[in-house]
């Protein structure tokens, strides 16, 4: 099942540049959407590109507070100025050159796919380059200037959506945007990720579960280091779907940062790109099942620059548009070439890394002797009476 889809990309939108060495390479989305140019995801029937505006000071307000997006102004035009107390020219966010238009502009392509969603121009819509879910009200934080997905699911409760879920994949959890909404009981937020004691920033227990009036509505999954494939998706599967059909949701939000791989050099966990895909399928389907595919998704974090990023997130590109890759398909040869006389390195010959993502259904039993099913355990017992939902089952 699918139906009319969008891209939202263009070039200027890599002017998010840390500079060089910093571990969010731009070059990680040219390399991601070259990939799924020369694998012809981008001329796939029903799915266009569109170009990205420049979000507005009143939609980045949406989220931001004027006062922090009047600093990341001055910051972008005087990259000497420090504002730590704003998270502003620091290690993880140090300034540059034309830093608010940089980060405008990556707000404001979420905000097309979402716009597009909305108006039903299209049933799903995705910007790569966004997903800096890290980014607080008013700071700057891991990577993130502006919290691009916050803002979208602001201005999608504005524009009248009636409940909003938010499904964040990355590795490290999606602070920014259940701080945004802790207090919303329009939105649900569920963040599965590594455990906070073990990886940035830190938050993200089974017991950060929603602010007055919003109980049971923030969702977190705290994942052990080394969690691999099947860990991985028992979890998913043990959390996300039966929370969703329960919300109900008006549209579908979702983060696809793909450090969670097992080459990712910032964090511990083990997944492989067939596990990745599969997440991204279930999201797909489940956009379909609880919100009749109303599906803005957005890129992330994901540091394996050249082996991982490009193939997980052409995988995802070509989910959105209808038509998943088979997983043996081979890697362009030509794009291959490019990549070795850009990069020096030769990235790999198969979209597949020749794992298969199977997984042992949460229905089949629990295991209360591994980390894993007390942490899965952990966040069912504390969300699932707020739904009405059985925990036994």
């Amino acid at each position: 099942m699918t139906g009319p889809a969008c891209v939202v990309h263009d070039d200027e939108l890599t002017r998010y540049d840390f500079g060089p060495g910093h571990p969010l390479a731009p070059v990680r989305v040219d390399l991601a959407i070259s990939l799924a140019r020369a694998l012809g995801i981008l001329d796939l029937p029903g799915l266009t590109v569109a170009m990205a505006p420049r979000a507005t000071d009143e939609q980045l307000a949406l989220i931001h507070e004027a006062d922090y997006i009047a600093a990341v102004r001055k910051a972008g035009a005087d990259p000497h100025v420090t504002d730590t107390a704003r998270g502003l020219g620091t290690a993880d966010n140090p300034a540059f050159a034309g830093m608010h238009e940089a980060a405008a502009h990556i707000a404001g392509a979420t905000l097309e796919a979402a716009r597009q969603v909305w108006t039903g121009q299209v049933l799903h819509a995705v910007n790569i380059s966004g997903g800096l879910h890290h980014a607080l009200a008013g700071s700057a934080s891991g990577f993130c200037i502006y919290n691009d997905p916050a803002i979208a699911i602001a201005w999608l409760l504005d524009q009248g959506a009636e409940r909003v879920a938010y499904v964040d994949i990355d590795v490290h959890h999606g602070d920014g945007v259940q701080a945004a909404f802790y207090n919303d009981s329009r939105v649900m937020t569920i963040s599965l990720h590594e455990d906070p004691a073990t990886l940035f920033p830190g938050t993200g227990r089974a017991s950060e579960s929603g602010g007055r009036g919003a109980d049971g509505l923030s969702v977190n999954v705290a994942l052990p280091p080394g969690t691999d494939d099947a860990g991985w998706l028992r979890a998913f599967h043990a959390v996300v779907p039966p929370l969703l059909r329960s919300f109900a949701p008006t549209v579908l939000v979702t983060q696809h940062g793909c450090d969670s791989h097992m080459d990712d050099p910032l964090a511990h966990l083990m997944l492989s790109v067939d596990g990745q895909r599969a997440a991204h399928l279930a999201l797909h389907d489940l956009a379909h099942e609880v919100c009749s595919g109303k599906w803005l998704a957005t890129g992330g974090g994901g540091y394996a620059v050249i082996d991982v990023v490009p193939r997980t997130w052409a995988h995802l590109l070509a989910i959105i548009g209808g038509s998943p890759l088979d997983p043996r398909t081979p890697v362009p040869a030509k794009w291959r070439e490019s990549v070795l006389e850009l990069t020096g390195r030769r990235p790999p010959a198969s979209m597949t890394d020749d794992r298969s993502p199977r997984y042992r259904d949460w229905a089949g039993g629990y295991d209360p002797d591994t980390w894993l099913d007390r942490s899965i355990e952990q966040t069912r017992q504390r969300i699932f009476p707020a739904h009405g939902l059985d925990v036994s089952c």
